[in-house]
């Protein structure tokens, strides 16, 4: 049966990320996927993974939680932190318990070795059909001083690059996704450290003012990050075209 999007010339490839350890693995998915038509970039390992993931973006991630480097729960976990892609788990460990870890982690599927290539395809359409971005979206935001686009991990303020640390993009991003609503203190803090960290409020603090400085915005009247005391911070937005959803 041929690959339905075939007879679409105007539709990109979905681009698929492979974090794997294993040469044999990732070149068996490689092919498997290069196959069904899709777009592959490989790594071999949780830090290669994140930062061809930041770089390059994926329409998916299919992720191996056995990594050298780091452990794949935390990988997924910082992976969360500034994307929503599907992420797909691969792992030799099948217990339930491990199973619930995984998805509790973020991860949206998951697979043990070994498994068939046919299976693994059928949940790669699956997730990409239920991730399909709604007809008319753009994940961008743009108000003709600062352009946010999410799906290329890129920040230009008049039209230079912001050379931003991980963890402010990903407070940058998260604001931006709920656009014009209060984010509370506890949900970013939850979202960017972990749920250990729900008191920490001197991190955000740190954080925000860091992310202002770089974005020339001023806590005392902000242009586009708004401090609500005592609650959370609201994102201003000014993008005609950025609804916020």
């Amino acid at each position: 049966m041929s690959d339905p999007r075939s007879a679409d010339t105007t539709t990109p490839p979905a681009r698929i990320l492979v974090i794997d350890d294993e040469p044999q693995i990732r070149k068996f998915l490689d092919i498997s996927l290069r196959a069904q038509g899709y777009a592959v970039e490989s790594a071999e390992s949780g830090e290669g993974g994140l930062e061809a993931l930041a770089t390059h973006g994926a329409d998916l991630v299919i992720l191996d939680l056995g990594l050298p480097d780091r452990d794949g729960h935390e990988v997924l976990r910082e992976l969360r932190q500034w994307s929503s892609v599907p992420v797909i788990l691969l792992t030799v460990r099948a217990s339930e318990t491990e199973k619930v870890a995984a998805l509790d982690a973020g991860g949206n599927d998951y697979v043990t070795k070994p498994f068939g290539v046919q299976e693994l395809m059928a949940r790669v359409r699956a997730l990409l059909r239920s991730h399909a971005a709604p007809a008319g979206s753009q994940p961008l935001y743009e108000d003709g001083r600062l352009h946010v686009d999410l799906a290329r991990r890129e920040v230009l303020l008049q039209g230079q690059p912001v050379a931003l640390t991980r963890k402010e993009y990903a407070l940058l991003a998260l604001l931006i996704q709920h656009a014009g609503r209060v984010v509370t203190q506890p949900q970013l803090l939850r979202e960017l450290w972990g749920p250990s960290h729900q008191h920490d409020t001197h991190y955000l603090r740190i954080l925000v003012g860091k992310l202002r400085h770089k974005l020339g915005d001023d806590a005392a009247a902000p242009q586009w990050i708004a401090t609500e005391p005592g609650v959370g911070l609201r994102f201003i937005s000014r993008d005609p075209t950025h609804s916020g959803h």
